[in-house]
């Protein structure tokens, strides 16, 4: 048994169990069929392939019992890196639960031996971590930094991690400047925001990603106290630029 289309009765069987926290009837079902935790769900209209990991961590998360349910799969023989594929990406079950700020489902796949940074993420192919700073999950990003992942300037700089900051910026070059301190507003974080202009960030540089200016963007996170000081430095919003 190497896929079930989505519409499958056993599909559907198990994708309910663990949508609605029925861990019993999941591991009934898992014990009924023999491969089923390693299974890929089809969905044959657009051709992706999911796990039954990657329905646990499926937008928006937070399913009742979701580390009991990681559990359960992976002691039946799922692949806690397993990817998604058949879209525009390949990210593993952590990359979706840090996409939807789940800290307990993160910590179970971690305790079950998730790559911590593994590749494939839809924001520029990168690690889970990369998903959860770009998506604003803040607590699910520094769950990651706290379990062990790599950290990237601009990660140390929207995450307002000031001590990975300094060790970074010894190779940084004026790009890394300027995408960091708009990581910094990104996420609300004045203090790094302030040692990056001290560097020479422009207070003003719009990314390639989306027509927003570090003002723009502190804006969108609401941190008023980093509004005020980017107005005191000349900050302006994309439209006014």
């Amino acid at each position: 048994m190497n896929s079930l289309d989505s519409a499958d009765p056993l599909a559907q069987a198990a994708v309910s169990a663990i949508r609605t926290g029925d861990v019993r009837s999941l591991t009934e079902l898992l014990a009924e069929h023999p491969g089923l935790a390693r299974v890929r769900i089809r969905d044959q209209s657009c051709g992706e392939e999911r796990s039954l990991l990657h329905v646990v961590t499926d937008w928006p998360g937070h399913y009742p019992e979701g580390p009991a349910t990681v559990a359960a799969l992976v002691a039946a023989g799922a692949d806690v890196n397993a990817r998604f594929s058949g879209g525009a990406h390949t990210e593993t079950p952590l990359h979706w639960a840090a996409s939807c700020d789940d800290v307990a489902v993160v910590d179970a796949l971690l305790d079950a031996g998730a790559d911590i940074d593994a590749d494939g993420a839809v924001i520029a192919g990168g690690s889970p971590l990369d998903d959860a700073t770009a998506f604003g999950q803040w607590h699910a990003a520094h769950r990651l930094v706290e379990r062990g992942a790599h950290v990237t300037l601009f990660q140390a700089a929207t995450l307002g991690l000031v001590e990975r900051l300094d060790q970074h910026l010894k190779a940084a070059d004026e790009d890394d400047v300027n995408e960091a301190f708009w990581g910094a507003c990104h996420g609300g974080q004045q203090g790094t925001a302030e040692v990056l202009l001290g560097r020479g960030a422009q207070v003003n540089w719009t990314p390639p990603w989306e027509n927003l200016t570090p003002l723009d963007a502190a804006h969108r996170s609401g941190a008023d106290d980093l509004i005020r000081w980017l107005l005191d430095h000349g900050a302006a919003s994309a439209v006014k630029n």
